[in-house]
Parts: structure tokens; C-alpha cells; sequence
């Protein structure tokens, strides 16, 4: 008998979990471990304050604006008769196919949405919070190709997202598996999701997204879910969730709608995420986009709470920049990271967990450009307050490609920024006056007790930044961080082992797949 997820909470304790590395180079792989946190620790918490860009006047000046949109202008719900009948029998003005609410109305139907939920991994170890200041780091989403300094550039396949759901199990400092890591473009479009889902399920521990692309996709997704967790479990314990994005401006259509009730109707979480490029979908001031964005996002909100009352949903966005000579979308922009701060005011007045972009850039390969764009991107989510950080390793081109390189160098710093928000810590210990005794005027600190008590942990280890001196990173081969990154994701992949799943589960995994794909002819578009 297959043992569900409900049995081994029963049967463990959740202690933090190592995500089974091992295997060669067993000593410094435990260094490594030894040295990081595991994911659910207080690392992952936020102990530093969140900037608050706007005033009460300007933050209520843009709700008002969001209530003027969705009275006046309103919401299309295109091809969903049930999505409109919700709507007019909740009390909105439904008109075609456009929904019109009267001032605060969305938002009060928004309000029954939890402003926290747990999300649980198999290993009940790897189990997460969405809300409060929870921080949970995933993998990029969706691009259609994969790059390394050996291949470069090319479509992905399968085998790449495979790798990407054990990198992400690998590293430490992501504690979300993600969702379309990559696009396995070599599986027929209608069969893909069922292999993307299975590896998630087989290859990690942690949380993860279900396939959004047709309303029996992400059936199929929440199906998968039950045979490991257990139908009753899902009842009121959120294990997957779908990423919906609006059809900016202003539409919602069948495909998203009918994911979003899918995963409402099972108490499973989605992530709604308005798209906006300023000046293609919406105007290109971004005072009017961040209300355009708070009108789509809690118009998606409402909608789950009328399918599901209570069910777990997170405030999402992808608000940026774009080249208004060549129409190209621009990342890390400081407009776009203003919006950010500003947005998630918005969520927080709403009291819902929000989801922010993370290393985001519109570089082809890992420069300059690209850590610049990313860093400060980042940095951006991290202050304005995100509970949920997407795009956080790999993201290049716009979100076309994933980058090998890219994501272990962003993975690095994503391990800076959780030490960041860890905070100053001010105690008799770290304020080391038995070092100073013990030195005394004049003497260097390297030797004392304190010293040797604190070395390993005081600082944070960057596992790619170069500190020797030029000569010692001559001879050792002269390699720059992209380099170094190539070498880093290799070793991680090499170092895998992947968590225990219960055969009777595997063989209900593959069984269920199997079937599934027999059921319906390839597609390839």
C-alpha cells in the first residue's frame, strides 16, 4: 500500500531537511550542507522592514483609481458563461462578456482569501508559508529555451527541465521547486504537463506548480497531486498551485479562468499575475499601470473566492518597462522597480502574500548587463516585501532562455539576499567583548576565542565570488564567474541524489501518465 503524505507526517518530525546529498565527494558536500540552512529555517524569514515608498494620500489616490477602472471601464471574462453567472450573482454588473464592479466591491470579495496558507512538500521537512514575512524563492518560469557555455543556446528539452527540478532541489536557497522551469519543446504540447508535473513529484521533495495551459491540464495536474498526497489530504492542506496570468489589459480568457477554478475548487493555491508592459498593455505612465494591476489582480482574486470561499491565493504581478523605439521589454528598469515598491503596498493593504519577479534581465548571456538588470531587480522585490520571489535563478533574454550558468550565479546571490534579510543580530556574543579583552590595542583579532567560535558562520560564503590574489586565480586557470558557474552546476548535478518515493506511488504516477497519454493523439501546437 502507497504511503501518502498524511501517513509520513504521522510518522516523522519535521526536521530540516538535507534533500539527500551525498554520494562523491561525500566530506565537502557535507561541509557545504553543514554551513547552510535548510529550507522552512528562520533563514527564510524577513527580519528587516519593507520600504514603504507612498503615502496614504497617493496609495488611496491609485485604489480609487483601480475602483474607477473596474466600474467604468470593467473586466472582460471572455468564452466563461460560468465565471460571468458567478459575477452577476454576487452582484456585479455583467454586460457580454464584461464585468463592471461597483467601488470596493472586488475588494471585498477578495477578503475571505487567507493572508497566509502553508504549502506542503512530500517531505513534510520541505513544507513552506506563503504570507507574513515567509520568503519562498522558486526557479525561472516558462522560457522555451535552455543555455550553457558548452551548448549554447537551443530549445529545451526534458531531460533540461528534469535537470532543473534537481537543481532546485540541490541548492539551498530556493524552497519552491517552481513550475515550466523550462519549456520541454521535444513532448507533444497536450502531453507535456504530465511528465513536467511527474518530475517535480519524483525529483524533489518541495512544493510546486501544476500546468495552467488548458483547464484539463491543470486537472490532470491536481490528479497527479492526489495519487501522492492522498484525496483527503488535499481537502484542506494546499500542495500545488498555478501560475495565472491575465491577458492584459483587462481580460481574463477561458484557458486561464478555467485553470483558476480547477485549482480553487480543489483548496489549492493560484498565483494571479497581471502582465503589463507599460505603453503595449497599458498606458506608459506607471501610476495608471500599478491601478490597472491592482484592478486585474483582484478581479482574478474574487473569482477564486466565489469558486471556492477561503481557498489560497497570491497577489501576483509582472509590472516593467519596455523600449518605446523598439518595442523590446527592459528589466531592473527604475520605473519598474519604483511599481514594485508601490504594488506591494497595494497587497498589503489587501492583507494577501505577494508575489514579486526576482533576477530578472533582458541580457541574451550572463554579463554585466544581465547582473546589473538582475541584481537590482531583485534587490527591488526583496525590499518592497515579497513573500513569493518567481524568476529568482536562470532567467535571461526576456524569460526566453534559462541559463545553466545563469542560475547557479543567481542562486549565489540569492543566498546574499536571505543573509540580508536575516537581519543585525545585537547580543552580548556579537558584540564580542571577550575579543577585545583577549586582543587587547593593537592586536589582530584572527587567533582569539571569539574568532575561532564565529569564522565558519559570520559571514556569507560565496561559493563562485573570486577572492585570491591575481595570482592564485592565474594558476588556477584564470576563470571568470561564468566559468566557475559551469563547473558549480555540474558538480551539483553530480551530486544529486534523488528523495525516496514510495513504489506503490511511483507505479500510480506512471500508470496514471500512461493512460493519460493514450487517451488523446499528440499535439504539437
Amino acid at each position: 500500500m502507497a504511503m501518502s503524505v498524511a501517513d509520513v507526517e504521522t510518522a516523522t518530525a519535521a526536521e530540516p531537511r538535507s534533500k539527500g546529498r551525498g554520494g562523491g565527494r561525500a566530506a565537502r558536500v557535507a561541509r557545504r550542507k553543514a554551513a547552510r540552512p535548510a529550507a522552512g529555517s528562520a533563514a527564510f524569514r524577513r527580519k528587516i522592514p519593507t520600504y514603504e515608498l507612498l503615502d496614504e494620500a497617493a496609495l488611496v489616490q491609485l485604489e480609487d483609481h483601480a475602483d474607477w477602472i473596474l466600474k467604468e471601464i470593467g473586466i472582460e471574462f471572455r468564452g466563461d458563461e460560468e465565471a460571468l453567472q458567478l459575477f452577476a450573482d454576487a452582484g456585479a454588473t455583467v454586460k457580454g462578456e464584461r464585468v463592471r464592479f461597483d467601488a470596493g466591491h472586488a475588494r471585498a470579495l477578495c477578503s475571505t482569501a487567507p493572508s497566509q496558507f502553508r504549502m506542503h512538500g512530500r517531505d513534510p521537512a520541505s513544507s513552506i508559508t506563503l504570507g507574513s514575512d515567509h520568503v519562498v524563492f522558486m526557479g525561472a518560469y516558462g522560457p522555451p529555451f535552455v543555455t550553457d557555455l558548452e551548448g549554447g543556446r537551443r530549445y529545451a528539452t526534458i531531460e533540461d527541465f528534469r535537470n532543473f527540478v534537481k537543481l532546485s532541489y540541490a541548492s539551498p536557497w530556493l524552497n519552491h521547486s517552481g513550475g515550466t522551469l523550462c519549456e520541454p519543446v521535444d513532448l507533444p504540447v497536450n502531453k507535456r504537463h504530465l511528465d513536467m508535473v511527474d518530475a517535480h513529484l519524483r525529483y524533489s521533495t518541495m512544493p510546486f506548480m501544476g500546468s495552467v495551459t488548458a483547464p484539463e491540464r491543470a486537472e490532470d495536474s491536481i490528479a497527479m497531486a492526489r495519487l501522492v498526497f492522498g484525496d483527503a489530504y488535499l481537502e484542506d492542506h494546499c500542495v500545488i498551485q498555478g501560475n495565472i496570468n491575465v491577458n492584459s489589459p483587462l481580460v481574463y480568457d477561458h484557458i486561464m479562468t478555467g485553470a483558476l477554478k480547477a485549482y480553487a475548487r480543489a483548496n489549492q493555491s493560484a498565483v494571479i499575475s497581471p502582465f503589463i508592459l507599460g505603453g503595449a498593455m497599458g498606458p506608459v505612465t506607471q501610476p495608471a499601470l500599478l491601478a490597472q494591476s491592482h484592478a486585474e489582480a483582484m478581479a482574478g482574486i474574487a473569482l477564486s473566492q466565489l469558486v471556492r470561499k477561503g481557498s489560497p491565493m497570491v497577489y501576483g504581478n509582472f509590472l516593467t518597462t519596455m523600449n518605446l523605439k523598439s518595442g523590446a521589454p527592459t528589466f531592473g528598469t527604475p520605473e519598474a522597480n519604483l511599481s514594485t515598491f508601490a504594488v506591494a503596498q497595494l497587497c498589503r493593504r489587501l492583507g494577501l502574500p505577494l508575489r514579486c519577479g526576482g533576477h530578472l534581465t533582458a541580457s541574451k548571456v550572463s554579463d554585466a548587463q544581465a547582473m546589473q538588470e538582475s541584481a537590482t531587480s531583485m534587490m527591488s522585490g526583496i525590499l518592497a516585501g515579497s513573500n513569493f520571489v518567481f524568476h529568482a535563478a536562470g532567467w535571461l533574454e526576456g524569460g526566453l532562455t534559462m541559463g545553466y550558468e545563469k542560475f547557479v550565479m543567481d542562486l549565489d546571490h540569492c543566498g546574499m539576499m536571505l543573509r540580508m534579510m536575516g537581519g543585525l543580530e545585537i547580543n552580548a556574543d556579537t558584540l564580542a567583548a571577550d575579543a577585545y579583552r583577549e586582543a587587547g590595542p593593537g592586536e589582530a583579532f584572527f587567533g582569539t576565542a571569539h574568532t575561532m567560535a564565529h569564522f565558519e558562520t559570520a559571514n556569507y560564503h560565496s561559493e563562485l565570488c573570486d577572492t585570491q590574489s591575481f595570482e592564485q586565480w592565474s594558476e588556477a586557470g584564470s576563470l571568470d564567474m561564468e566559468q566557475r558557474a559551469n563547473v558549480r552546476w555540474k558538480e551539483m548535478l553530480g551530486e544529486y541524489e534523488a528523495p525516496l518515493l514510495d513504489p506503490a506511488i511511483n507505479d500510480a504516477l506512471e500508470e496514471f501518465i500512461i493512460r493519460r497519454k493514450s487517451e488523446m493523439p499528440d499535439q504539437w501546437h
